[in-house]
């Protein structure tokens, strides 16, 4: 029987927690698998061996497993891995397969080109753009946030646009924030580039408050999990029906 194990990063943020879990159950719905369960890589339970387990007591014979990240970074390529690594040598019966994270898609980038042009309403050329990352040691993310700010510029016009990391790189988002206030001539929009709410986009909720009260003219836009796009990439996932089509030309 075919199982799909879905594997969120986890947050300390109720918010963020319930968000993830909102997003899963309406997923589950579009789904063609008869066992669905939800784990978490860290801070959030159930884990990714307590979901598992419970995908072999609802009798899986085959388990899909679906990461909820929109990059590969350390967590797709290590941390996932090796928590299913001694689950693997406990279950060798059971079929085990991986879907790849959402990676960079022109569709992806349609959608949020259009959720840009929602939150800002109107939007010219003297405008800017922060695209704000997680953030990874790993040069292939960076090398992604080069590749999505680049398409972003297309699809707006906006000839300024900068990249900015919540952690593991540089600029930091401190760092970022401060240069493009100091240079915009328009309105900055600020895009974080995350699934859920959670601590990392409170504190940029913060920090962006700061500089409106600064009188700086910032609009931050929500995270990417409400998207229609992001769910229906997950449903093909899920279904083993991924448009690898889609994946975005570097």
């Amino acid at each position: 029987m075919k199982a799909i194990l879905y594997i969120g990063h986890g947050t300390r943020s109720k918010k963020g927690a319930d968000e993830a879990r909102l997003f899963i159950e309406s997923v589950m719905k579009k789904v063609n698998a008869p066992i669905q369960q939800l784990s978490f890589l860290e801070l959030t339970e159930p884990c990714i061996e307590e979901g598992f387990e419970r995908c072999v007591k609802e009798g899986a014979t085959e388990i899909k497993v679906v990461p909820l990240f929109l990059l590969a970074a350390g967590h797709i390529k290590q941390d996932i891995p090796e928590a299913l690594s001694p689950l693997k040598k406990k279950y060798p019966h059971i079929k085990i397969t991986t879907a790849d994270p959402f990676g960079v898609q022109e569709r992806i980038l349609d959608a949020l080109a259009e959720h840009v042009r929602q939150e800002a309403q109107t939007i010219n050329n003297n405008d800017s753009i922060l695209l704000i990352g997680r953030g990874s040691s790993d040069p292939a993310v960076l090398e992604s946030f080069e590749s999505i700010k680049n398409g972003l510029s297309l699809r707006l016009g906006f000839k300024n646009v900068h990249v900015c990391y919540l952690a593991a790189a540089s600029p930091s988002f401190n760092e970022g924030l401060d240069s493009i206030c100091g240079e915009a001539k328009g309105r900055i929009i600020a895009i974080p580039y995350l699934l859920f709410a959670g601590l990392l986009l409170s504190e940029v909720k913060k920090e962006v408050s700061k500089k409106i009260k600064q009188r700086h003219s910032l609009v931050l836009t929500g995270s990417l999990g409400s998207q229609e796009v992001i769910q229906g990439i997950v449903i093909e996932k899920a279904n083993g029906k991924e448009n690898e089509s889609a994946a975005f030309s570097h």
